[in-house]
């Protein structure tokens, strides 16, 4: 399959994530809690099934490309693909974790699953030998580190040193060996630059007395003349990899070489030309006989994985050439191990990595077929993998070859329930909202709620139906607590509104919003008037789960700010005998849906909803709309409450007023007499430890009434 061809039958996007670090991760540059990257995702417009993804991620304060613009330079990379249908390699080379971000989409796509290369490594008949990583921190960390990786097994151990004091560092290497030859555990050390030229040479020789088979980039990167003058006295061999960044051109990558004469290279393709840089680095270092092997640079699985797909091609060399006879002829101090470890076991260290088919198996990374995508195996539910991003099931479900899809209710007004849609008419839905917000290609779309729900799951297939580069942030009640850049789309339910309205920075960021649609709950009406100042579109959306989201919306603020919402296009909207909403929605429903929504119709089609039927207290005779007396009661009270009913033997049901806090019945009572008509005021009032809500935020009505019956039948 051509690579022009791939790009004119594919729709291109990217997916902005963030990485979070299980613990801090020390280096001698500082330390990282989270980690910025970019997936490139390629989805067929011929074959729903077949898809491409690979990993951008430059390393912050360390990626030659590690700059402001670098988002900018990815999309007109993307626009330039998309335009001329090539891989421009030479264009790229400045930008090696982009250019390893495309390659390996490409390679994705072209091999039709995480299985980009056949190896024994992908078939499952053989791991790659991988060091266990120590990260700096204190002595008692590093210690304990130490300990768990023995005990898990690791017969190659690499400390990074350089944070703490180094006769610390000596005693947690003299304690390795105390219990371990050179023969049972390699160790490798990792200054990254930490040492001067003045004082390396001695600290290398004292390491050396440890039988270490190697140092990481003894001092800071771009001083050759004394990396050179290191590597022809070093009593402990050297091994490059920082220095061998933003050296990009293979006339550079021979001078550099030549020059320094190290002992070791060591490649990571994110940092160090992609795949194709990496093939340079390594024909120049065999050509000079310095040793080399492959590692990753803190990448989610993505990464990883394609980074170990491509290692199990190689055949790495710790010697070769003229190394090999030096150490023959008893020169230099040169380790010569059976096992090539590689640097590929750091999987394990993000809270929300993303789960592909490798796995780490006492000192040995596996890629395990039985995981394999669902294009080798109909019946997996991998696919893009069930936790892609935190994506939850959107992604599997989405590129399996069924025509539906499963979704589930939010539960706000009874059991939520499971319902199976039709993908064809979810995409209908998502292209009625991107027409009707006039979203276009490249827009950044922002996912902040949960994927249990429709209205996440919408965002995810409005992104890849729209071409809009998603930016996925973790569900929370803060949603642009980290977000640092201009968002063209969200979606939000009004408790993320309220709580980003709380915090300056977060409501700062919130205004820049171009275009932001809120559901999942009636808004509040001191919410919607501080909406109303926006500078930007805000709007309230009306749907549900059966509507596969909204299917209308009211805009709030601005000069087309309404009470009623506007129905797309293909919306037909009547009302039933009972007064409550009837959808007439053939794009997305296959037959029109009554509601339990009480609602007024205006001669254009736009609507009001009054209430809901279901949510309708009979209180003597008298038909009490709950929704209608919980908007009195909002201005005046400041803790969570709810309304609700329990049955009475005069009245048929009684409004019930429940409320979080401790007991304060007279200040409660007055307040609610002053609000409330005598017929609507509270019959019970009961005061509970939290309001029941549902996981989008709503107020749950079946288990307020079960609660509120509780303590009725109780008291």
């Amino acid at each position: 399959m051509g690579l022009q061809h791939i790009i004119s039958t594919c729709q291109l996007s990217l997916v902005n994530y963030q990485l979070k670090f299980r613990q801090p991760a020390g280096t001698s540059r500082g330390i990282y809690t989270t980690r910025p990257i970019w997936y490139v995702l390629l989805t067929s417009k011929e074959q729903p099934c077949r898809w491409g993804i690979g990993e951008c991620a430059p390393l912050p304060d360390l990626s030659c490309e590690a700059i402001p613009e670098y988002e900018e330079i990815l999309r007109d990379a993307c626009r330039q693909i998309e335009k001329t249908g090539v891989l421009d390699t030479e264009s790229l080379r400045p930008y090696p974790s982009i250019l390893f971000g495309f390659e390996t989409a490409f390679k994705h796509f072209e091999a039709g699953s995480y299985r980009l290369w056949d190896t024994p490594f992908s078939r499952g008949e053989k791991g790659i030998p991988v060091n266990g990583l120590i990260w700096m921190g204190d002595y008692r960390k590093m210690y304990e580190q130490i300990e768990s990786k023995l005990t898990d097994g690791f017969r190659c151990i690499k400390l990074k040193i350089g944070a703490i004091h180094f006769e610390e560092e000596l005693d947690l290497l003299r304690h390795i060996r105390k219990h371990f030859s050179a023969k049972d555990i390699e160790l490798r050390v990792d200054a990254n630059g930490a040492f001067s030229p003045g004082n390396a040479f001695e600290k290398l020789k004292q390491l050396s007395e440890f039988d270490i088979h190697s140092i990481e980039q003894p001092i800071r990167a771009g001083q050759w003349d004394a990396m050179a003058q290191l590597t022809a006295t070093t009593p402990l061999p050297i091994a490059l990899d920082e220095e061998l960044i933003g050296w990009n051109y293979p006339e550079d990558k021979r001078r550099l070489l030549e020059t320094i004469n190290p002992q070791y290279v060591i490649l990571k393709p994110s940092l160090h030309g992609g795949v194709t840089g990496c093939n340079e680095w390594i024909k120049e270092a065999e050509r000079l006989g310095i040793g080399w092997w492959i590692t990753s640079a803190l990448e989610s699985n993505i990464g990883l994985n394609a980074i170990a797909q491509w290692c199990a091609t190689l055949s790495p060399q710790l010697l070769s050439g003229e190394r090999k006879e030096e150490k023959e002829e008893g020169k230099g101090n040169l380790t010569v191990t059976n096992t090539v470890y590689q640097g590929l076991g750091t999987g394990g260290l993000y809270t929300n990595n993303i789960k592909t088919p490798i796995r780490i198996r006492k000192d040995e990374l596996w890629f395990n077929p039985s995981l394999q995508s669902l294009e080798e195996k109909a019946e997996n539910d991998s696919g893009i993998p069930p936790s892609f991003i935190g994506l939850g099931d959107v992604f599997p479900e989405w590129f399996s070859p069924s025509p539906y899809m499963t979704v589930q209710t939010s539960g706000s007004t009874g059991m939520p329930k499971q319902l199976i849609v039709k993908k064809e008419q979810m995409i209908q839905s998502a292209r009625q909202t991107c027409a009707f917000l006039r979203l276009k290609k490249k827009d950044k779309a922002l996912l902040c709620m949960s994927l249990q729900y429709i209205g996440a799951k919408m965002m995810v297939i409005r992104s890849l139906i729209a071409g809009l580069e998603l930016i996925v942030r973790e569900p929370s009640g803060h949603p642009m607590a980290d977000v640092d850049m201009p968002i063209d789309f969200a979606a939000m339910v009004p408790l993320q509104i309220f709580n980003s309205l709380q915090v300056p920075e977060e409501k700062e960021r919130l205004l820049q919003v171009k275009k932001l649609i809120i559901g999942g709950g009636m808004i509040d009406p001191l919410l919607e008037k501080e909406l109303k100042s926006f500078p930007n579109e805000v709007y309230s959306t009306y749907g549900m789960t059966e509507t596969l989201s909204h299917i209308a919306l009211r805009q709030i603020n601005g000069q087309d700010a309404s009470s009623f919402y506007t129905p797309f296009p293909s919306v037909n909207l009547t009302l039933s005998i009972d007064g409550t909403l009837v959808v007439n929605a053939p794009l997305i429903c296959d037959e029109p849906l009554v509601t339990n929504d009480i609602a007024e119709i205006n001669p254009d089609g736009s609507f009001r909803i009054l209430g809901r039927k279901d949510n309708v207290i009979n209180s003597g005779g008298i038909k009490l709309q709950i929704e209608a007396i919980e908007e009195k009661l909002k201005p005046i009270l400041t803790r969570p409450f709810a309304i609700t009913f329990v049955p009475d033997m005069k009245l048929g049901e009684a409004v019930v007023l429940l409320i979080e806090g401790i007991d304060h019945m007279e200040e409660i009572k007055k307040l609610v007499v002053d609000a409330l008509p005598k017929y609507e005021q509270p019959r019970h009032i009961y005061f509970v430890e939290t309001i029941p809500i549902t996981g989008n935020s709503k107020i749950g009505r079946k288990a307020c009434k079960e609660l509120a019956f509780s303590i009725y039948s109780g008291s």
